[in-house]
């Protein structure tokens, strides 16, 4: 297997675990520690939008995306709008930080859009993900030559995901790592609960 491909499904599992770590907090509320409730939600939306907007989206959109386009014709349309998601990401985890101040800052009236907003968020990437491993990957499997292959392995292994159990690298982003598990309320995290 193909050192990059393993690296594209590591981190999206990592990513898929966060959100699904959020999707959990945003579900459990604050309950009687609305400051740490807030503290794990920022420090996880932190997460996402530094790893995989600023490394990992990058990535794809420059290297794997144009390759298998090329070669891909037929799944261009699929391409564009995985495309569109990646230009977007940014904005929609923007959004729902601020989302996530103004509910903190100005009570539980603004709690309703957040949890809706947050819901729409996790969908959308989740389902941005499953349509990259179920029909990108495979075709990039298929298609790409060895040079291609080279350059994504290269290119991939400059990553460095603090949440991959198998992560080679130490970065800044194991102190994050590290805080968020161990902040975030049993039994999302290892905080008490």
């Amino acid at each position: 297997m193909h050192q990059s491909l393993q690296i594209i499904r590591q981190e999206h599992a990592s990513l898929s675990a966060m959100l699904q770590s959020m999707s959990l907090m945003v579900k459990r509320g604050p309950e009687d520690n609305e400051e740490l409730f807030f503290k794990v939600l920022r420090a996880m939306m932190f997460y996402i939008d530094e790893f995989p907007e600023k490394q990992h989206h990058p990535k794809e959109s420059t290297l794997l995306f144009p390759f298998v386009r090329e070669r891909s014709p037929q799944i261009k349309d699929l391409i564009d709008k995985l495309e569109i998601d990646h230009k977007y990401g940014e904005y929609k985890i923007r959004e729902l930080e601020h989302l996530l101040i103004a509910w903190e800052m100005l009570g539980d009236k603004k709690r309703d859009e957040f949890d809706h907003f947050s819901n729409q968020y996790i969908n959308f990437y989740m389902q941005h993900m499953q349509l990259e491993e179920n029909l990108i990957l495979p075709q990039a499997l298929k298609v790409l030559s060895e040079k291609e292959w080279a350059i994504l392995d290269e290119e991939f292994s400059l990553n460095f995901d603090l949440l991959g159990p198998d992560s080679p690298r130490k970065s800044e982003y194991d102190q994050l790592f590290t805080y968020i598990t161990q902040i975030t309320p049993a039994p999302i995290g290892f905080g008490n609960s």
